[in-house]
């Protein structure tokens, strides 16, 4: 094709382009951790095979996020929670990252989760501000803050050092920790409480008879999978599968869980429903970390008992390239594409990085982001209508998201392909 021809091409992709629009598919929000009391937590944000910035909450609002992030949610189609530990903050911004509210009023908040008109949140803290005044609590908490005004509306205490928090079905499902119990006068906790979420009254409590229920649970509709990483001693890690459907039908609580022998430290829901695990457990007797790669099947394992269900295996060449990382520090599949992300926080001291694969497991990519780069947030894609492009030209050729013709396509992006968006993967 002659380079006229090409121009002409161009010019007509980029007409029909600006008729119908064609937006992002992948749009992740990223939450850096940076260093604990460093006051450098900073958000990164993904589109379509690039950094867009590793600045994005203050370049668009002009102020820093806080110290420590470590949870974000969608709460509605555009308002997203984070739950700023160090900075006592929960902070809400729109999907353009653009700050609306903020409570200062949980302090050491940890984990989130919504049933679309309120936020819960659990907090290590003794303390918590409400729109009656201030509360006080022996253990650990969880704040129920309503999203008309962002005022803490209600609160119960729940075990010492709560951690991951789950809504279903009008309940609260808290993991607790008792983490603090190497340095404080209480014991490590086993617990799993249930919390109706309209009243805030206690349910039930579920001991699992597994210590310290750490880290943020992945849930896959009636399953949770919690982790629980021992003592850093004699007490082995291990994962919690629940079954939430059993817990809320009154069955006893051995009939509620089941116990696998791996560890969960970084877990996320696959597009099929399983759970991918990657297991990091660290013993003070060698100073040194070992790690397990498993899927999960929930709904397996609680009908064999946990005789079946976990599976040492991944999609595609994921497993292998995690186990290349220095350290993983997280893992997310995208529930709108299916596509898969994991971290790797290095020496957590420095920058880490962001890999992706599809939803195949072919690797696409390593981008670089900030320092402990940890929790995922998929925002829907922006599709636009070009079913018509491919209608009017099908002539093979790569195409940029403003049409515009692309000589030499590079691994890793999307283009516009005979009317319809590809990711490129050098094939």
């Amino acid at each position: 094709m002659n380079s006229k021809l090409k121009l002409i091409l161009s010019l007509f992709m980029s007409a029909v382009l600006a008729t119908f629009h064609v937006g992002a598919e992948e749009r992740i929000i990223l939450l850096n951790e940076g260093n604990w009391q460093t006051d450098n937590g900073k958000i990164t944000y993904f589109e379509d095979g690039r950094i867009v910035s590793n600045e994005w909450f203050r370049e668009v609002n002009g102020f820093k996020l806080g110290d420590t992030p470590n949870d974000i949610i969608q709460v509605s189609d555009n308002l997203i929670a984070i739950a700023v530990n160090w900075s006592n903050i929960v902070q809400f911004i729109d999907t353009k990252g653009k700050a609306v509210a903020a409570t200062e009023d949980v302090p050491n908040n940890r984990k989130l989760a919504t049933d679309g008109e309120y936020v819960y949140i659990s907090s290590y803290g003794h303390e918590c501000g409400t729109v009656d005044g201030y509360v006080y609590f022996t253990k650990g908490y969880v704040a129920k803050i309503d999203l008309k005004t962002f005022k803490v509306v209600d609160t119960i205490e729940v075990g010492y050092e709560p951690e991951g928090i789950a809504y279903y079905k009008g309940y609260l499902f808290v993991a607790n920790t008792g983490g603090y119990a190497f340095q404080e006068d209480h014991e490590y906790e086993t617990t799993i409480e249930v919390i109706e979420a309209n009243t805030m009254k206690r349910l039930r409590t579920i001991d699992t008879h597994q210590i310290n229920l750490y880290g943020k649970m992945s849930q896959s509709g009636q399953y949770l999978c919690v982790n629980s990483p021992g003592d850093y001693y004699d007490i082995d890690a291990a994962t919690i599968i629940l079954d939430c459907d059993a817990v809320l039908s009154g069955k006893p609580d051995e009939e509620c869980f089941e116990k696998l022998e791996y560890a969960a430290t970084y877990s996320c829901t696959a597009a099929d429903g399983r759970f991918y695990c990657i297991g990091s457990r660290y013993s003070y007797y060698t100073s040194e970390y070992t790690f397990n790669y498993v899927t999960v099947d929930p709904a397996k394992v609680m009908e064999t008992d946990g005789a079946e269900g976990v599976y040492e295996d991944m999609p595609g060449t994921l497993m292998e390239d995690l186990k290349s990382m220095m350290m993983p520090y997280g893992i997310y599949v995208n529930p709108y594409t299916g596509y898969i992300y994991a971290t790797d926080a290095g020496s957590f001291a420095a920058a880490g990085a962001l890999w992706q694969w599809t939803p195949e497991g072919q690797f696409v990519g390593r981008y670089g982001v900030y320092i402990n780069p940890a929790h995922f947030l998929a925002l829907k894609p922006r599709s636009g209508d070009i079913s018509q492009i491919g209608a009017e030209r099908n002539d093979g050729y790569f195409y940029d998201l403003e049409g515009l013709y692309v000589k030499e396509p590079k691994k890793g992006r999307i283009y516009i392909r005979n009317g319809r968006k590809i990711l490129y993967t050098g094939n």
